[in-house]
Formats: C-alpha cells, sequence, structure tokens
C-alpha cells in the first residue's frame, strides 16, 4: 500500500472521514428543517464521492456540465439538475438525457431560450423539465421574483407542451460574508425570493412543484425553509479556505489537500520552493479580499497540521513560493529537500479540477487506500 509520504507529487490527497463528517453535518441540518437535498456534485466529479452522499444507492443530485450529467447518468444517477442558465446548442444533448432515461431539468431565465425549447418540442420527441432562474441578490442571473417576463416564459413553454418544474434561485453573494455575519440574512432573502416567485407562477396557473436554493453558506446559516422543496450546496463536502474565511467551516473541516514536495530554498527571500504551482493548486485567489489572505494555500506538515503562518506565497506553473505570511513574526520551518507538504485549497472546486484523480486516506492515516477518477470537460 502506497503512502502520502512515499506517492509522486503533486498529488490531490482526499480525507475520507472528514468528508462523511461533512456530509452528515448538512444532512443533519438540513433533516431538522425538514427539506430535501440535491447536492451538487461539481466540486467532486467523481462517482465514488457522490456515493458517500446516498448510502443506500444513489439520489437527486445537481451537475454544473452536460458532461457531468453524462457521467453521473452512466454511473445510475439518474435525477439530475442542470443548474448553469441553458444555450441552444445544448438542448439536444439535454434531450438525448431524457431519451435515456433521465429526468433531467434544466434552466432559463430568457425568452429567447424558452422560444428555444418550443420549437424544438415541435417535434414531440422527450423534453426534459425546465426551471426558471430567480435572482434572489444580484449576484448572476436569473430574473426578479416579481418581473412580468416570468409569467411570459412560464406561458411559451406551456403553449409549447414543454414542462415547467418550478423555480431554482442561488445565493451567491453569500461568498462575501466574512466569519458568518449576515449569512442568516442571505438565507433568508433567498428562501423569500424563490418562494415569492413560486406563488407568482401558482398565481397565474403554472405549476411550480419545485422551489430549489441552494449555496453552502446558507444552507448552513438557513433558519427557515418553509416553502422550499430542496436545497443544493457542492463544496461543503470537501470545504475550503474560502469557505473557512466566511465562516462555514473549520481548517479541520477541509478534507482536501496538495500534497507537495521541497525541491529547493531561497534563504535571502525567506522562500521554500515546492513542486506545487498553480497547475496543482490553480490560479484561484478567493481569499485575497478576506481579512486572512492565504495566498495560494495554507501550508501544513505531512499529517495535516498547519505551520504557523506559513503559506503559498506565490506561485509559477510548476514551482511554488513557501513563505511567512506577510506581517507575521512566525519562523520559516526547516524543510530540508525532499519534505512532503499538504497544502489546503484557497477553492476547492478549482484545485480538483487540476488533477484526474483523488488520493484517498481513511482516518488522517498516511497509507493511500484507494485512487478514485476524477471526470473533467465540458
Amino acid at each position: 500500500m502506497a503512502m502520502i509520504d512515499r506517492i509522486e507529487t503533486p498529488a490531490l490527497l482526499l480525507d475520507l472521514a472528514k468528508v462523511d463528517r461533512n456530509i452528515a453535518r448538512l444532512r443533519g441540518r438540513l433533516d431538522a428543517l425538514g427539506v430535501s437535498f440535491r447536492p451538487h456534485v461539481k466540486t467532486a466529479k467523481s462517482i465514488e464521492v457522490a456515493r458517500r452522499l446516498f448510502p443506500s444507492g444513489t439520489g437527486p443530485i445537481t451537475v454544473s456540465t452536460l458532461a457531468e450529467a453524462d457521467y453521473f447518468a452512466a454511473g445510475g444517477f439518474t435525477d439530475i439538475t442542470y443548474a448553469v442558465g441553458l444555450g441552444p446548442d445544448k438542448i439536444g444533448r439535454a434531450r438525448d438525457l431524457v431519451a435515456r432515461g433521465v429526468a433531467l431539468s434544466v434552466l432559463v431565465d430568457s425568452v429567447a431560450q424558452a422560444e428555444a425549447l418550443a420549437q424544438a418540442a415541435c417535434d414531440g420527441g422527450p423534453m426534459p423539465r425546465v426551471l426558471i432562474e430567480i435572482d434572489c441578490d444580484g449576484h448572476r442571473g436569473g430574473l426578479l421574483p416579481d418581473d412580468p417576463a416570468l409569467l411570459v416564459l412560464a406561458d411559451i413553454l406551456r403553449d409549447g407542451g414543454v414542462p415547467l418544474a418550478g423555480v431554482l434561485t442561488h445565493a451567491g453573494e453569500s461568498y462575501g460574508a466574512r466569519g458568518g455575519v449576515g449569512l442568516p440574512e442571505a438565507a433568508d432573502a433567498e428562501r423569500a425570493a424563490a418562494i415569492a416567485a413560486a406563488h407568482a407562477l401558482r398565481a397565474a396557473g403554472h405549476p411550480a412543484p419545485v422551489v430549489s436554493v441552494g449555496s453552502t453558506p446558507t444552507a448552513h446559516f438557513a433558519r427557515d425553509l418553509t416553502g422550499v422543496t430542496e436545497v443544493r450546496a457542492g463544496v461543503f463536502m470537501f470545504f475550503d479556505l474560502v469557505m473557512h474565511g466566511i465562516g462555514v467551516c473549520a481548517i479541520d473541516d477541509i478534507a482536501l489537500s496538495v500534497v507537495a514536495t521541497v525541491i529547493g530554498h531561497r534563504p535571502e527571500k525567506g522562500w521554500i520552493l515546492t513542486d506545487a504551482g498553480w497547475m496543482a493548486l490553480s490560479r484561484d485567489r478567493g481569499t485575497q479580499t478576506h481579512p486572512v489572505d492565504q495566498g495560494y494555500g495554507l501550508v501544513c506538515d505531512i499529517d495535516g497540521k498547519p505551520f504557523a503562518d506559513l503559506i503559498v506565497a506565490d506561485a509559477s506553473q510548476e514551482h511554488g513560493i513557501i513563505a511567512v505570511r506577510e506581517g507575521s513574526d512566525a519562523s520559516l520551518p526547516d524543510l530540508p529537500i525532499g519534505t512532503r507538504v499538504r497544502i489546503l485549497p484557497n477553492h476547492a472546486c478549482a484545485t480538483g479540477a487540476q488533477h484526474d484523480a483523488y488520493r484517498v486516506i481513511e482516518d488522517g492515516g498516511r497509507a493511500v487506500a484507494a485512487t478514485w477518477p476524477r471526470m473533467r470537460g465540458w
């Protein structure tokens, strides 16, 4: 059995005990609030990880690409929401999934998208269900709950014979929170917007059985989900330094890390060089605006214990530069050439996307218990 202090680096490491703990935490919270869960698998992009979400088999999931939908459908997941605005060029692929027996929902927020779906439905073939995207905080796409276009889209879909499933929103502005402040209120606003839109549809005689909300921050801080039918969240499985800065998790909850090897020193600059640059860690600098800037990642020893104020301060393609955080009085540790370190990521989705597989450890040990592949592409 391979040991993490002997594997080829850089390598993507997954602590399975932390994954299971993170899943149990959110499932317990949503069960207490009496709402269904449709986890987002865009972070994991792995059948093996997704199966940890549903110990008794498979269940409803959210995806961010149709390649993910194909991959997870092949793995037995047949209730899928594609939670990215639908491009007309993707309607054919979506219909193919429905023809294969997948209960697929797609997302629209414009007349053009609704008309494209209605036009496609003219041939009488299978069509995906449709969710109308609602803007709850000005973060991304979607219609405001009181936008007259909401009913226009619903009319186009109905007249075209395309099934309307309901509404979906995402509280993306919750990522601007710090230390948990404002997250309960963001969750309240998210819920209110989705429910208002669903009520407007129903009042006009349209179905809206699905009221879908979700982001990892609001899912953990929601106080009341009455009227919501399902919650979506994705990065909660792994967590990361952005989630820590927002106030959703502790450092010890972060299940994903990159194992790197020390390959050089520049003592006159206060640098330690590793073989994990931005190709292994990603270019994501999501903590740059946080009170604590984690650089390109927080550096830990091989067992996952963080060094005091030690970060990847800079990165080129295949080099990481480890240094003490600016302003800290911590000392640079003695890490000889060949020493292995673990780097906690700013953004688990972005760091994971740089790798083809997870090296899985159990109970915080050093032995690699399994290698789980990740899917990639669109």
